[in-house]
Order: C-alpha cells, then structure tokens, then sequence
C-alpha cells in the first residue's frame, strides 16, 4: 500500500487517466474527488463489498435452483 499525505485541493494520479483530488477536510472527514474514464467502475468499498456477496449469493441460488431443475426433470414419472 502506498501512503500519501496530501492536502486540500492537492491530487494523486494513477496511471494517466484517473486523477483523486483532496476536495475538503473537517475533523476526521475527508471528502475526495475521483476523475476516471466512464469504463472504470468506482465504488465505495462497503458497496463494493455488498454487490460481490449479492452477486456470489445469486449465483448460488441459481446454482441451487438449476440442480434442483435437473433433478426433477430427471425423475420418472409417477404412475
């Protein structure tokens, strides 16, 4: 991990395209700006974290229900 201290109004560049730029500080808060391409997806990292456990949990439900699809299309028909 890289550390940087910056200040209000100062910017880190990574790579040539996305810029982040210390836009205000207040006590512990700081809020900053992040210029990236529209094909960079940039997410806080507790909403990141929450889109990866639905979509792992989709994804196993779907596996789940496509057993259970295979299951029963396997079976025999009742007499």
């Amino acid at each position: 991990m890289l550390v940087l201290s910056r200040s209000q109004g100062e910017s880190v560049m990574i790579g040539s395209d996305i810029v982040v730029t210390v836009l205000e500080v207040r006590g512990d808060v700081v809020r900053i700006g992040i210029d990236a391409p529209r094909d960079v997806k940039v997410h806080r990292e507790e909403v990141y974290r929450a889109l990866e456990d639905a979509n792992r949990d989709a994804a196993s439900t779907d596996a789940a229900a496509e057993a259970e699809l295979s299951r029963r299309l396997a079976m025999p028909p009742k007499d």
